[in-house]
């Protein structure tokens, strides 16, 4: 069989694309706004909070619900047979009946408007509760999603570290071979390598286990059939400090109101205010019940029945101190005062919290800053010990000290700013507000370093 130039040409290339391995589900590159996506879905804790949100919400659309009146419906079948007569003779009188009703009663009392109230309050608790759930999950999943970052970052350096260490073997068992250095210089490196692998080792099983933890509570199964099938994950994403001088009292002043826990609280006083009106309102006011039956008879229009009632109800014993309903009522207002401690507490919590964040980021900037200052005299210490090494000036173990102190700097830089990093998110979310827009915001000033 012949083929034409494009026949073959088009055969080739379609051979050559079935000859490459198909890789598409092999890696995922993992944002941080993936990560938040693929958490919000997956969280359970977060689709429990929305079911009950979803319930208050169906309460909160119903209000008539509360004064909708019971209705109820009966039938009834039978049957009747007199064995004796007055004269005790036997005789065979039977009796079958049918008979229906349907029954209507609506109560009405002076809480029922208290208690709307109160469901509609409770879908609105509900929403602020499922929202702050939300802005805490985003707030842990950007502290995994950093720290796994961190730690990746360290094991870059660990890797240079190893590098270093199996140069400077590889010199010393060359200089040794050539009489330059003697045996216990090639031992002590060749030591200093195991240690650099060992620490590299430990680092990245760490570092495994906790990428496996983070990527499982969003929903990604590496090297398994799940939802989605991939054999590595790439967390893709870099900290980028910000230096952040905030005002404290003027965060204080605006922002504390806003925050969801003291929001929740005013909201829970409101709550028992209208609890209390109600009991007290249902228990002391009078109560109007109104009914209305029909009943039939064999299914006759003619002995068809239809009654209605209508009465008023004056409850005297609420009143009188000390019995049941009137202790329900006292300890409805108690329950009022306790929520207004309880939101004094939560205020002064606040307070203490967002003055101990803001004084904390000035020292901590101050730690960054030391940190890399440590870090380049480590990195210049090491260049001349590793200089003085090869004249000859100095000694294998000196080396290895200037080694081991370039990695202990580099990891302390990396922990200064992810700590940093994570107590800007600590401060925003004692704030409220987005960590991405939190040096815009009134009474902080902000700036890249």
């Amino acid at each position: 069989m012949k083929y034409g130039l494009w026949q073959r040409v088009f055969l080739v290339v379609f051979l050559c694309l079935l000859c490459l391995p198909f890789s598409g589900a092999d890696e995922l590159t993992l944002t941080l706004d993936d990560a938040l996506i693929r958490a919000l879905e997956h969280n359970l804790s977060l689709k429990k909070n929305l079911i009950d949100l979803s319930s208050a919400e169906y309460s909160a659309n119903r209000l008539w619900s509360e004064i909708f009146p019971s209705i109820s419906g009966n039938v009834s079948a039978g049957y009747s047979s007199a064995l004796f007569s007055g004269d005790g003779f036997v005789v065979n009188e039977q009796g079958r009946s049918l008979g229906a009703g349907l029954g209507i009663t609506l109560g009405l009392n002076a809480g029922i408007p208290y208690a709307m109230r109160n469901i509609r309050l409770a879908y609105q608790s509900s929403l602020l509760k499922y929202e702050d759930a939300r802005n805490q999950l985003a707030i842990q999943i950007t502290k995994n999603f950093y720290g796994l970052i961190a730690e990746r970052n360290n094991l870059d350096y660990l890797v240079d570290i190893l590098n270093l260490a199996e140069r400077q073997y590889e010199r010393n068992r060359v200089a040794f071979n050539n009489g330059l250095v003697g045996e216990l210089a090639v031992m002590q490196s060749r030591l200093g390598v195991e240690n650099a692998r060992y620490n590299l080792s430990a680092a990245n099983s760490a570092y495994v286990t906790r990428k496996g933890e983070f990527l499982a509570s969003l929903g990604i199964m590496q090297d398994t059939q799940a939802s989605l099938e991939v054999k590595e994950v790439k967390i893709e994403g870099k900290i980028e400090n910000i230096r952040i001088e905030a005002d404290a009292e003027m965060l204080i002043r605006e922002y504390l109101p806003k925050r969801p826990d003291i929001v929740s609280r005013h909201q829970e006083i409101t709550r028992l205010e209208h609890a209390e009106k109600q009991s007290a309102l249902s228990a002391r006011a009078p109560s109007l019940s109104l009914s209305a039956e029909w009943s039939a008879r064999d299914f006759d229009p003619f002995t068809d029945t239809v009654t209605g009632t209508a009465r008023v109800s004056i409850p005297i014993d609420p009143w009188i101190p000390g019995t049941g309903k009137n202790q329900t009522i006292r300890n409805a207002k108690l329950s009022v005062e306790k929520a207004m401690l309880d939101l004094k507490i939560a205020e002064d919590a606040a307070i203490t919290q967002i003055r101990s964040l803001a004084a904390n980021l000035r020292n901590s900037w101050d730690s960054v800053e030391i940190a890399r200052l440590s870090l380049g005299v480590a990195e210049r210490s090491y260049e001349l010990t590793e200089q003085g090494f090869r004249n000859g000036a100095v000694e294998s173990l000196t080396l290895e000290d200037a080694r081991n102190n370039l990695a202990n700097a580099r990891q302390r830089l990396l922990q200064s700013e992810l700590s940093y990093f994570n107590m800007t998110l600590d401060l925003s979310a004692a704030l409220n507000v987005d960590w991405k827009d939190l040096n815009t915001i009134p009474g902080v000033s902000g700036e890249k370093k």
